[in-house]
């Protein structure tokens, strides 16, 4: 009995199986009993009774001995299950003093070497631990831990003089597998690399797999590399508005004049930093005051780019222009565009246009500023209302009316053009193939390359800003003449969708493991396929056109002449 070995646990599965087997036997028999232990006669002559008591007799005989097979097979089956457990309990009373004399024994090989003298090394049991090395004379090495998120694999352990090597762990997300242990020095096989992690992280790149361990230096062949890691997808355009921060300076009004032309606004200032808006742009300086021969008012200064994120400043408006003397021009300042917008954010509104006024039929309203391209993905800025105007007599004389028209809208702001979806990424090297040994054996086939991630989508573009309101006009002082709203300004244009992201680049596969004298070497790993290019975003949506100013009122009959003075006395006749 010191060299007979027994396989328990089949003893127990089989033993489970024959109780199964008794009960279904059982089963069939009981269910036939009565059919054929009471058969009904054919009919009532001799020959017929003869032949139903024959069959009756026989079906009566197979149930006493099914009733005795069946009594057997449950004595066996107990024996069997006694017996397994018999020596579950030997075993189990040999295996304890034996593994602590195995402790005593590998005690001063692991203190000394970090490795058992006798029996395989310890699994790694921490995130990236690599396993233990496998003892001295024989034994195979443990396996790597799979690593935590962003680690490596832990390797695999190595083999002492005979024993297969450790497989190494998978790495974590986008992380490498880890090495699988080199086999026995005179035989073993080499343990296979760990496969890279997955990319977790839009566009991130798969990891690379673990290389294969080589195998004994005379027999063995070589662990299989690891498959690379598979890339993710690239992220999709959609780029989003910073939180506000503040805003940079506003741009100074520009300077009034009373005698002659005035200066324009300033432009407001660029927001320099993430989330900072765009600087509005001053006003146009006024100009005119009775008497002054022509009146030229300053233009509203453009709003500042807004930062990253941030939306763009408003333009300021246009300064208003006045001639009350009736014997110059007066010309309206023009509104100030709108800064573009950060990428997310929308452009501003373009600044309003200032008004003219003038008893002289040169007189101009000021146009709407033009609305700000939006930033990237975002609607582009409104444009601004076109200035009102009015023309006027004075002195009340009826006659020359003049037609009044109101200052255009400004443009809207062309949306922005959507953001362009992220390259995908790449998927991760495969593992190289482990070296066979030396004389017999076939070097380990190189891992396969990762799987690419697809790019992302390109993003929707920005609607178009609508256009300004044309500018009003008045007509109710004396002598107007008729008055006719201006005309509104253009939708801006929608912004054009963003262009898809490229498709990651597949990883390339592990080289194969040289072989022995006797062995072939190991075949390349196949190489990951490509991403897929990512869909191609909308166009954005074209801006509402701006509203018509109102039309003035015609204008007011002038007053009535006064009277002419009584003409003079005429002069005595001649005398007859």
């Amino acid at each position: 009995m010191s060299f007979l070995s027994a396989a328990t646990d089949v003893m127990a599965a089989a033993a489970v199986d024959l109780t199964n087997i008794e009960s279904t036997l059982s089963a069939a028999n009981a269910a036939a009993t009565a059919s054929t232990t009471t058969i009904l006669t054919a009919a009532a002559d001799e020959v017929s009774t003869a032949i139903t008591a024959a069959f009756g007799a026989h079906a009566q005989q197979y149930q006493r001995v099914s009733a005795q097979a069946a009594a057997f097979h449950a004595q066996f089956a107990r024996a069997l299950t006694a017996g397994g457990n018999q020596y579950t309990a030997a075993e189990a009373a040999n295996a304890s003093p034996l593994q602590a004399v195995l402790d005593v024994v590998n005690a001063p090989a692991r203190a000394l070497l970090g490795r058992p003298l006798i029996g395989d090394g310890n699994n790694g049991a921490t995130p990236g631990q690599a396993g233990e090395a496998g003892g001295l004379l024989f034994g195979n090495g443990g396996n790597g831990a799979s690593g935590g998120a962003g680690q490596r694999g832990g390797n695999g352990g190595a083999a002492g003089l005979l024993g297969n090597g450790g497989a190494g762990g998978a790495g974590g997300s986008s992380a490498p597998g880890g090495s699988g242990g080199n086999g026995g020095l005179f035989y073993g096989n080499g343990g296979s690399g760990g496969a890279g992690g997955a990319a977790t992280v839009a566009g991130g790149y798969g990891g690379n797999g673990g290389a294969g361990g080589n195998a004994g230096v005379l027999f063995g062949n070589g662990g299989a590399g690891g498959a690379g890691g598979q890339g993710a997808t690239g992220t999709s355009g959609n780029p989003l508005p910073a939180a506000a921060v503040g805003q940079a300076a506003t741009g100074a009004n520009g300077t009034n004049s009373f005698s002659g032309p005035a200066s324009n606004g300033q432009d407001g200032a660029a927001g320099n930093a993430t989330g900072v808006t765009g600087g509005n742009g001053g006003a146009g300086g006024y100009s005119g005051e009775a008497g002054i021969a022509n009146a030229f008012a300053g233009n509203g200064g453009a709003g500042g780019l807004g930062g990253p994120g941030a939306p763009g400043g408003h333009g300021g408006a246009g300064g208003n222009a006045v001639d009350l003397a009736g014997n110059g021009t007066a010309i309206a300042g023009d509104g100030g565009a709108g800064g573009s917008g950060g990428a997310g954010a929308p452009g501003g509104d373009g600044g309003n246009g200032g008004g003219g006024f003038s008893a002289n039929p040169l007189t101009s309203s000021g146009t709407g500023g033009a609305g700000g391209t939006g930033g990237t993905g975002a609607a582009g800025g409104n444009g601004g209302t076109g200035g009102p105007g009015a023309l006027f007599d004075p002195t009340g004389a009826i006659g020359n009316p003049h037609l009044i028209v109101g200052g255009a809208g400004g443009t809207g702001g062309t949306g922005g053009v959507g953001a362009a979806g992220g390259t995908g990424g790449s998927g991760g090297v495969g593992g190289a193939g482990g070296h066979g040994g030396l004389l017999f054996g076939n070097g380990g086939g190189g891992g396969a390359g990762g799987l690419a991630g697809d790019g992302g989508a390109g993003a929707s573009g920005g609607h178009g800003g609508t256009g300004g309101q044309g500018g009003a006009d008045s007509g109710t002082f004396p002598n107007a003449g008729v008055g006719i709203g201006g005309n509104g300004g253009d939708g801006g244009n929608g912004g054009n969708g963003g262009d898809g992201g490229d498709g990651g680049d597949g990883g390339n596969g592990g080289a194969g493991g040289a072989g022995g004298l006797f062995g072939h070497s190991g075949g390349f790993g196949a190489g990951g396929a490509g991403g897929h290019s990512g869909g191609v975003g909308l166009g954005g949506d074209g801006g509402l056109a701006g509203t018509k100013g109102t039309g003035g009122a015609d204008g007011q009959v002038g007053q009535k002449g006064a009277d002419g003075l009584p003409g003079a006395v005429g002069k005595p006749g001649q005398p007859g």
